[in-house]
């Protein structure tokens, strides 16, 4: 998670540069916001699990992160945490198949799908990647990220600009893809 927080930190402009044309001009600050409350919580506790530190990353950045990351992040975080429960290590795999059930957690709560240039385009090809090795999840992620670049949006803010909004890669297939290039930095 600390990992997670550098990478949202040093990309901060850039998530809101990609934000400004398409959304409210916030994302990189509201997830620079929820991150560093993230790794301010870890340092004054330091959960038992893999399972606990996500589901409680998930629930500081519901609390911290405004407009839709934080719950979109939230539920990928904690989702993932409740599936990999108190497991004291985790393997590849595992976190995998937690994320898989996450991500269908997000999906569910956005309304969105793969295609329709959300997170979702740079998570699902992310799990996917993950069952392969964690240079592959970071891979597919920044290909799925890149990928929203021509489609048009379907779902969020962006969605209201209609055709307006291809050309445009989406910020929070771009914060996606910064979470698991840090996950590969970290675990790879």
């Amino acid at each position: 998670m600390t990992a997670c927080a550098a990478y949202v930190e040093r990309e901060e402009d850039r998530l809101t540069e990609l934000d400004s044309p398409i959304g409210d001009a916030d994302h990189g600050g509201n997830l620079r916001r929820g991150f560093a409350a993230v790794t301010e919580a870890l340092a004054a506790e330091q959960p038992a699990t893999p399972g606990e530190v996500l589901t409680g990353a998930g629930r500081r950045l519901v609390s911290k992160v405004g407009g839709a990351s934080g719950p979109l992040y939230g539920t990928l975080l904690r989702r993932t945490g409740k599936a990999l429960g108190d497991t004291p290590q985790v393997s590849r795999e595992e976190l995998a198949e937690a994320l898989a059930t996450a991500v269908d957690a997000v999906a569910q709560l956005g309304g969105a799908r793969q295609g329709d240039a959300t997170m979702l385009d740079a998570l699902y090809p992310a799990v996917e990647g993950l069952r392969t090795s964690y240079a592959a999840a970071a891979e597919a992620a920044e290909g799925g990220a890149a990928a929203t670049e021509p489609l048009q949006a379907r779902k969020g803010r962006a969605s209201y600009l209609g055709e307006r909004s291809i050309g445009h890669r989406d910020p929070g297939a771009a914060s996606s893809a910064l979470l698991f290039a840090a996950l590969a930095e970290v675990a790879g």
